[in-house]
């Protein structure tokens, strides 16, 4: 369904937040269940526009954008309970008698604005962490995607009351709308060229933004790795969804002697995924649109095409691509990929490579494949960035125990598991004093002797 911006929909909503069924678990329960339901009725609609979207094959289209909400639905609803639950806290022996709380309590009404690339999952993840916490919530998916743009529209509007979670569809000029709009929190997952504008719009009326945005992640190959292992996950990770994932590998930094053999184990890897002919296989997605397709193909005129690089525009096919002899001034190490071509840089040392990526903006992600647990050590204590992952690419974003979000210019805030929940919610502090031993030494006029008064402050600690 399409909401009509006259209906004012953050004041309808916040009027529905204020009678405060929101704070109730069992109404929290229940929108999470009807969520997850209308999940798993709906599966083969969702499958269908993302497959008309991009072409994404439906394993990847299922465990990246259903199968991973319906497990953070799942986690929500186990530990909501304790997420919820008021926690004690030490009151100061200076203020006894007296007890302190800390009170979990809802935001309000928050903007949840989706990516184009996982349209359906980087849309709903959020949605199910403010309906946790107590939230009602306004969706605006990327109009890129319009078919899973309107299937969202379609269901969600079905499922829930649009006092409780409405989806407005439209294109730029309606997301300037919405950040126009009184919300008491905006999470937003794009680029980081959006996320200012989307930042600048919150300042506006000091709204509280969580920004989940991208960046150059740096994917480092260790001198002593198995090759063929690292080769496969590399490949998965950097060409599931073509590229277009914000946490895949942007570009390798490998040992000078290791460059030639992973280049082939790389080759290998490719064919044994999707055959000879990546255009012919099931399982390999689409570039999103004609204008990321060309931005992509602008970014392979430098260096040497090692691995693929064929193209069709009228199918928008990019093959998978790996490209050798990259310079850092080259056009393609200067901006995030954000599609199916991996550069490749050589370095001597460790000290080099960790040095080339401090030089850059902290990354979201960092992949170091290593054997040696004090390389490792290094990595997480001489880099900063916003997550890392040894041995692996991408998997560390699917564990609902373990926050995904940026630093610096890749993002702030987190989210997944309680995370989630924690975006959404405002920890209120709650202290009670009895009405018995009002000492009078904190009251004017001040007689206490400074020295007295640093000690008796020290309690407070």
């Amino acid at each position: 369904m399409k909401e009509s911006l006259h209906r004012e929909p953050v004041s309808v909503r916040k009027a529905f937040f204020a009678a405060a069924a929101t704070r109730n678990l069992s109404w929290r329960r229940g929108v999470l269940k009807k969520l997850k339901s209308a999940l798993i009725e709906n599966e083969d609609l969702f499958l269908g526009a993302l497959k008309k979207d991009m072409d994404k094959p439906p394993a990847e289209a299922y465990s990246s954008e259903i199968g991973f909400v319906l497990n953070e639905i799942d986690h929500a609803l186990a530990h909501l309970n304790s997420w919820a639950r008021r926690r004690k806290v030490r009151t100061p022996f200076l203020w006894f008698p007296a007890s302190s709380r800390v009170v979990p309590e809802p935001k309000g009404v928050v903007l949840i604005i989706g990516p184009w690339n996982y349209p359906i999952g980087l849309l709903l993840a959020p949605l199910v962490g403010a309906l946790a916490a107590g939230c009602t919530a306004v969706l605006k998916p990327s109009e890129l995607s319009p078919e899973s743009s309107s299937a969202l529209a379609g269901v969600i509007g079905g499922t829930f009351d649009d006092r409780e979670v409405a989806v407005v569809e439209g294109k730029a000029e309606t997301a300037q709308k919405l950040l126009g709009e009184d919300f008491d929190h905006i999470f937003f997952t794009g680029s980081a060229r959006v996320g200012k504008i989307v930042m600048a719009a919150a300042a506006r009326r000091l709204t509280p933004v969580t920004l989940e945005l991208g960046g150059k992640n740096p994917c480092v190959i260790d001198r002593e790795v198995d090759l063929a292992v690292a080769a496969r996950r590399i490949v998965w990770g950097k060409f599931f969804n073509a590229g277009q994932t914000c946490v895949a590998p942007d570009y390798l930094l490998v040992p000078r002697p290791l460059k030639a053999p992973l280049l082939e184990k790389l080759r290998d890897s490719i064919e044994s995924f999707y055959g000879p002919d990546p255009k012919e296989s099931p399982d390999y997605a689409r570039v999103i649109n004609d204008r990321h397709f060309s931005r992509l193909t602008g970014l392979m005129g430098e260096g040497e095409i090692v691995i693929g690089g064929e193209a069709d525009p009228a199918a928008r096919y990019l093959a998978p691509t790996v490209i050798d002899n990259v310079a850092w001034n080259h056009r393609v190490m200067e901006e995030e990929i954000f599609g199916p071509v991996l550069p490749v840089l050589e370095y001597e040392s460790l000290d080099e490579a960790i040095s080339a990526v401090n030089a850059r903006p902290r990354p979201l992600a960092l992949y170091f494949f290593s054997s040696d647990r004090k390389r490792r050590e290094r990595i997480i204590r001489e880099t900063s960035s916003g997550g890392v992952c040894f041995n692996d690419t991408v998997i560390h974003i699917l564990p609902p125990r373990l926050p995904f979000g940026g630093v610096g210019r890749s993002g702030m805030g987190s989210y997944h598991g309680r995370a989630s929940f924690d975006t959404f919610t405002h920890f209120k502090s709650v202290m009670i004093r009895s009405f018995r031993l009002d000492l009078s030494l904190r009251y004017p006029p001040y007689r206490t002797p400074l020295r007295t008064l640093k000690k008796v402050l020290r309690f407070l600690r």
